[in-house]
């Protein structure tokens, strides 16, 4: 089964990280990254640029409107996420426990709809 593990951290506090411990944090991540991709789980993941170049776009009695900054204000924001293969949601919860940003921020994780091919 396919789950989304979206990585939620506090912006501000990843900017003023000193630059020792942010290297120390990326190498964390490229080794649990290298690590879930010689298990099989890993199906991808991406880092995301931060909030202030995020574009929301909502459509309201068929006009579209568009804002700048994330769909909500919230202390800890959206930063990356992996897409990985998992037995069940015990082994997504043990692969999320690992990621990196657990130890300061938070971890979701959805599981992924799989639709039925359309019948013909």
């Amino acid at each position: 089964m396919r789950y989304l593990l979206s990585i939620y951290e506090n912006e501000k506090r990843m900017e003023t990280m000193p630059s020792g411990e942010g290297r120390q944090m990326m190498s964390a991540y490229r080794d649990f990254t290298e690590s879930i991709k010689k298990s099989g789980n890993y199906t991808a993941g991406e880092a995301l640029q931060p909030t202030a170049t995020a574009t929301t776009v909502r459509i309201r009695d068929g006009k579209r409107l568009v804002t700048d900054g994330p769909f909500a204000e919230t202390k800890e924001q959206l930063g990356g996420f992996y897409l990985i293969e998992a037995q069940n949601l015990d082994e997504a919860v043990a692969i999320a426990s690992r990621i990196p940003g657990a130890l300061t921020g938070c971890i979701e994780i959805r599981p992924v709809v799989v639709f039925a091919p359309p019948q013909s």
